[in-house]
């Protein structure tokens, strides 16, 4: 008995574990839904704006707009946790409270602007706020990127599951970004901006279907069956309302095809007087750049022969630099070879030494007066004239005037 309770009790363990299983699995599959509905209404809301925006201004009273509105406030509030107060409760919270964080990052934003907007008190009432003036400016691609980038704000805001932590708010992201191709007009003192009732989606416009012709004549085989089988008011002539409908719908569909040709033509002119207008843009700079490279060139030759003019000075300040040296070097040995001279010649010397300073001290800088005064104030020639003045080989003006043969007689 015992060993029976005890499998019964493990039985209905195992049966329990099962559930809950069962219960995850459904539960994250039911998640997995909702997030791929939401993200596939919001991509045929964006289309069917970029549609309607070909034949009209999209403002307020546009259900394309409110609809999408709607998709894109269900998004950002999908699994967004509540604020917990100080009792430990958990209030509602809007997806303002997490917008108003997670984009302050963005330049120019318009975060405070919306914040001390007086008409608008409500969190709720301030993210519908937020997403018309985020459209005007075409910049809510911009706000839900940089939102979804600061992932520890986001993570801080949303529960495991949400649509902005998952791998669909990247697509998000990139659907957004065809609407700032549309020029929005919005009133923020509207009815639209009313916090107190939430957004509801209409699934109506994604969900009609419409027939081609020839699933329209297997149709009508069809009713002609059946009205053969049942009775006999079933007739072919009660299929006639769906070609009428049928041919309203295609009269509808030319309209719409001619305003499009009619805007295409419109565009097409206006990108060729643009064309036009970069083209004359284009020839004009190009004109200028040849311009600025003749000037280019003309300053490089300049500066190459400023820079052969001024190299070919330095060499000859090198060289005059060099005979400077060497007339110092010239006059240092003639000033050591005074020392071992007599006073007499050293008298001499010092007229020689005078001379050599008055050399040295003028202004001529010609080679060949460099020259010139070299082969005078050689060593060489120095050394001959004083052995030539030695007291061995010259008499003294005074042995001359008393020699004998000199005499009168």
């Amino acid at each position: 008995m015992a060993s029976r309770s005890l499998g019964g009790l493990s039985g209905s363990r195992g049966g329990g574990g099962g559930g809950g299983c069962n219960k995850k699995s459904l539960s994250a599959r039911n998640a997995a839904v909702e997030r791929r509905n939401l993200i596939t209404v919001c991509r045929f809301s964006v289309k069917t704006l970029i549609d309607r925006s070909c034949f009209e201004t999209i403002d307020d009273s546009s259900p394309e707009f409110n609809n999408f509105a709607a998709i894109l406030e269900q998004i950002l509030s999908h699994r967004l946790k509540g604020q917990v107060t100080w009792f430990g409760y958990e209030s509602p919270r809007s997806f303002w409270d997490y917008i108003r964080v997670a984009c302050r990052k963005v330049s120019q934003n318009c975060i405070c602007s919306i914040e001390n907007m007086e008409n608008v008190s409500s969190s709720r009432a301030k993210g519908r706020a937020w997403i018309r003036v985020a459209l005007m400016e075409k910049h809510l691609s911009e706000y839900i990127s940089t939102a979804l980038r600061d992932f520890k704000t986001t993570r801080r805001f949303y529960e495991d599951g949400a649509i902005v932590l998952g791998e669909e708010a990247n697509m998000l992201a990139g659907m957004l970004l065809g609407l700032n191709a549309i020029d929005f007009s919005f009133c923020l003192k509207g009815e639209g901006l009313d916090g107190n009732f939430p957004a509801v989606i209409d699934y109506t416009p994604y969900l009609k279907f419409t027939q081609s012709s020839d699933s329209i004549s297997s149709d009508e085989e069809e009713l002609r069956t059946l009205g053969s089988s049942g009775s006999e008011s079933s007739t072919p002539e009660n299929v006639g309302p769906p070609f009428i409908m049928d041919e309203n719908s295609w009269f509808n569909k030319c309209k719409r095809v001619k305003q499009k040709y009619q805007l295409t033509l419109e565009q097409k002119g206006y990108l060729e007087e643009l064309l036009r207008l970069r083209e004359n843009q284009l020839s004009e700079s190009v004109s200028q750049n040849k311009i600025l490279l003749q000037r280019i060139e003309d300053s490089d030759l300049a500066h190459k022969l400023e820079k052969e003019q001024l190299e070919y000075i330095i060499v000859e300040l090198q060289d005059q630099l060099k005979s400077y040296q060497s007339l110092d070097q010239l006059s240092a040995e003639v000033s050591l070879s005074q020392t071992s001279l007599d006073p007499g010649q050293s008298q001499e010397g010092d007229g020689k030494q005078d001379t050599l300073n008055l050399i040295s001290e003028g202004k001529e800088d010609t080679p060949s007066l460099l020259g010139l005064c070299g082969s005078l104030t050689s060593v060489a020639s120095y050394k001959s004239l004083t052995s030539l003045k030695s007291n061995d080989y010259l008499a003294s003006p005074t042995t001359e005037m008393t020699s004998p043969g000199l005499t009168p007689s």
